[in-house]
């Protein structure tokens, strides 16, 4: 398999590693295909793969790009784009889609803290089921505040080891 940068590369390890990968997303909670896709994306020098390249190489039909597409997009790990002077679709996995991944995840941190809040109220603070809401809310309001301040170091740390913001 030859990348566009020109890289030779021995199909089977670069198969292997998205396979092994994608398993690593599965185990996470990742369903299967949006976590293979994503790797076959991740693999690619560009970054940037059609959805028949995508088939091509995971051995999938195109309903299952779709889908997985579609499912990635929703997460913010991946963006579609089209090709210039073309109505086919693209699909992108960028530098920062950690970032925009636990960006998406800090706010359903916040819809679930705003559930936990209803029903803290509704059970009463001083049973043990509001205890354990409440304990479960500080948890995720803790959570929520060390993303954030990691995120901030991060786009230090990323500035300093790789020249951007």
């Amino acid at each position: 398999m030859a990348e566009a940068a020109g890289t030779a590369r021995d199909p089977e390890a670069v198969s292997r590693f998205v396979e092994h990968f994608a398993a690593q997303l599965v185990e996470a909670g990742l369903p299967r295909m949006p976590a293979r896709v994503f790797g076959a994306l991740l693999a690619s020098d560009t970054g940037v793969l059609t959805s028949a390249e995508l088939g091509e190489r995971l051995r999938i039909s195109p309903a299952a790009v779709s889908g997985a597409v579609r499912y990635l997009a929703q997460q913010r790990m991946v963006s579609r784009e089209r090709e210039p002077g073309s109505r086919r679709e693209r699909y992108r996995v960028h530098g920062d889609q950690w970032y925009e991944a636990l960006t998406n995840r800090e706010a359903v941190l916040r819809r679930w803290e705003d559930a936990l809040r209803e029903g803290v109220a509704s059970l009463g603070a001083d049973t043990p089921a509001g205890r354990r809401l409440a304990e479960t809310l500080a948890f995720f309001e803790f959570v929520e505040k060390e993303v954030e301040t990691m995120m901030e170091r991060w786009r230090a740390h990323r500035a300093e080891r790789f020249g951007r913001d």
